[in-house]
């Protein structure tokens, strides 16, 4: 089988695709601080600052493809660190691009639908860009320079996502928990998105990386608040639904600012095969896993 590069196969999305993709790839996971074990994935400790180890990696694994998903994704964290998240979510991505392009090998890459200021949803690729946080201005400045370098480049922009994995909890689990906990859960109604489960992004990546160059949308085909996939998910998985309480975006103080809506228009990725289920059937097939 041909050899797949994954950075960032730690994280929770990283864990899904290498469960997705280790049928057809002979997978090579990068992480920095968590090992993880995956039958059919070898893991590799790599520090993606460290631009000499990131090219060594490249000339041991040799890869066939490569799927760029390590970053510093939170946005307060970003908003907090900004040396240290530009040197992870730019420079390094920057390089790896350059890596691609030496070998002609496919890159697929993962944007955010935070690259967009929420006023004019739902947002097309084509579609100006405008952040209103720190984390988006990184991932902006990361497609730019990646495109730049490899014009082959598949930068996928990601949605909210949901689901399982053994190395990282999605927003998901904290959400249950503090249903069947009793406790209260207060979630955006002003605050739209359009989420998918892991898996199904992680199918969407790898569908990109085959057959896409560019900048391509991965969201879901619903737009919903938060509120309201905390209404789905209280019906859905049989929680207590006395503490699910709606509030605005201006009753939470955050560190760095959030877009009221980032739904993504997907079109493009739906003509190439790219076919999210329901954000109820994503939960259903969820259901007795968390």
């Amino acid at each position: 089988m041909k050899k797949l590069l994954v950075t960032g196969a730690s994280g929770f999305l990283g864990w899904n695709l290498c469960e997705v993709a280790r049928s057809n790839w002979e997978v090579y996971g990068t992480y920095l601080h968590k090992p993880f074990q995956m039958s059919g994935v070898k893991s590799i400790q790599l520090d993606l600052t460290n631009q000499a180890d990131l090219r060594r990696v490249f000339q041991e694994v040799q890869p066939a493809g490569v799927v760029h998903l390590g970053a510093l994704s939170k946005p307060n964290d970003c908003q907090n660190q900004p040396e240290l998240s530009y040197t992870i979510n730019v420079v390094a991505s920057r390089e790896i691009a350059g890596l691609c392009a030496d070998r002609e090998i496919p890159c697929a890459f993962t944007s955010t639908d935070l690259v967009f200021d929420g006023l004019n949803a739902p947002y097309r690729e084509t579609d100006p860009v405008s952040p209103v946080n720190l984390y988006g201005e990184q991932k902006v400045k990361a497609e730019e320079e990646m495109l730049a370098r490899y014009p082959q480049t598949a930068v996928c922009r990601m949605p909210l996502m949901f689901g399982v994995a053994e190395t990282a909890p999605s927003f998901l689990q904290p959400f249950v928990k503090m249903l069947r906990d009793r406790q209260e859960l207060k979630l955006f109604v002003d605050e739209f998105r359009t989420p998918v489960g892991a898996k199904t992004a992680a199918r969407g990546l790898l569908l990109a990386l085959e057959k896409a160059q560019g900048r391509l949308h991965l969201g879901g085909r619903e737009r919903i608040s938060r509120y309201e996939f905390g209404q789905r998910m209280v019906e859905v998985l049989a929680l207590p639904r006395e503490g699910l309480q709606a509030c605005r975006q201006a009753d939470v103080q955050m560190a760095a600012p959030r877009p009221p809506d980032v739904s993504l228009d997907s079109s493009r990725a739906f003509t190439l095969g790219y076919a999210p289920p329901s954000v109820r059937e994503e939960l259903e097939q969820l259901r007795g896993q968390v």
